[in-house]
């Protein structure tokens, strides 16, 4: 029996303070929302067609691989975000509040 060579890819990095698909500006959180939200990974390369099928796929099995530590990574960013988000209301009260009357005046 011949031995077969075999490759091993690497299909996220981190970088910038967060997890990215290598090779591209897409983020590992765009592609787990997506398949978390039921999207076939042909669904997503179709949202993302820089990505390549096999890129997803190798998405998706490092999110499988180490699902509690990214699932606590996306929760973390998701709390960073509603901070974020309440210190923008909070520094912009008057527009919220004419957002908040337009919205109702429709």
């Amino acid at each position: 029996m011949t031995a077969i060579s075999v490759i091993h890819k690497q299909y996220v990095e981190w970088r910038e303070n967060g997890y990215w698909i290598i090779g591209s500006r897409v983020s590992l959180d765009s592609v787990v929302y997506a398949f978390l939200n039921g999207t076939s990974p042909e669904g997503i390369v179709q949202s993302f067609p820089v990505l390549t099928l096999e890129q997803v796929y190798g998405v998706i099995a490092f999110y499988l691989a180490n699902r509690e530590a990214i699932d606590a990574y996306l929760k973390e960013g998701k709390a960073e975000f509603e901070k974020l988000r309440q210190a923008a209301r909070e520094q912009n009260a008057a527009l919220y509040e004419k957002l908040a009357a337009a919205k109702e005046q429709q």
